[in-house]
């Protein structure tokens, strides 16, 4: 029989440290277990600085009120929440990754982590006034069905705010930018991350994830209402905003 060949799984000993694009939710929950304790400082490293610069386009879009429920999914340490209670924003951070939690609970024990899976979220239906998810989308196994996910806890015209990595407008710049994940974030990982290897599937699924104008289609299908989307830093990440 000919056709495509789907590549083996490799055992379970050498399956800790990454995921493969199919995403299988253990290997992914794994792999961020695996990294979390350096989280933070890698991603500071690896992103020259502008992940801050992104969390804060993050808040504005958002725009957060006093009192307002804000479900943060994929808030793995608790770094992107911790702006939003900030603001006055009753801010619950989510992650199904429990060493996440547990390394973000030290830092901010203040904050009601759950644990929870993007595509069976523990909430009630019109449960909150705003969802973000910021570089954890891309990481759903069924991206569609976590955005379906996340309309049915918002509250009927709640925002939806996704901040994730996306393809750069300018050809030359994507060209430069794909050498960078290819070739120079895995030797930096290995200098400055617990798990290193989890950073050659990052560089990977970024390649891998759809444009700007595919992802606002997603958003839409998904049944959020008026998708659109902002470029950052020349378009290595997109801020795509909707409504409930």
């Amino acid at each position: 029989m000919t056709g495509s060949r789907t590549r083996p799984r490799p055992p379970y000993a050498l399956r800790v440290a990454r995921a493969e694009l199919d995403k299988q939710p253990t290997d992914v929950r794994r792999m961020f277990d695996a990294v979390a304790r350096r989280y933070d400082v890698t991603n500071d490293v690896l992103s020259l600085g502008q992940d801050r610069r992104w969390r804060r386009d993050v808040i504005d879009a958002v725009d957060p009120q006093f009192g307002e429920m804000v479900l943060d999914l994929a808030a793995g340490t608790g770094t992107s929440s911790q702006p939003f209670a900030d603001r006055g924003a009753r801010v619950v951070p989510c992650d199904f990754s429990l060493g996440m939690l547990r390394v973000g609970k030290q830092s901010f024990p203040h904050l009601p982590f759950t644990a929870g899976d993007g595509t069976q979220l523990p909430f009630a239906d019109d449960t909150f006034d705003a969802v973000t998810i910021s570089f954890g989308l891309r990481n759903i196994v069924d991206p569609a069905a976590g955005l379906a996910e996340m309309r049915r806890v918002t509250k009927p015209g709640g925002r939806l705010v996704v901040c994730e990595f996306s393809h750069p407008t300018w050809s030359p710049f994507r060209t430069v930018y794909i050498e960078y994940l290819m070739k120079a974030l895995p030797p930096v990982a290995r200098a400055v991350s617990s798990s290193p290897d989890a950073y050659v599937y990052l560089a990977e699924s970024i390649r891998a994830w759809p444009d700007q104008e595919a992802l606002a289609t997603m958003i839409g299908e998904a049944g959020w209402l008026a998708p659109e989307w902002r470029n950052v830093t020349g378009g290595i990440v997109a801020l795509h905003r909707a409504t409930a």
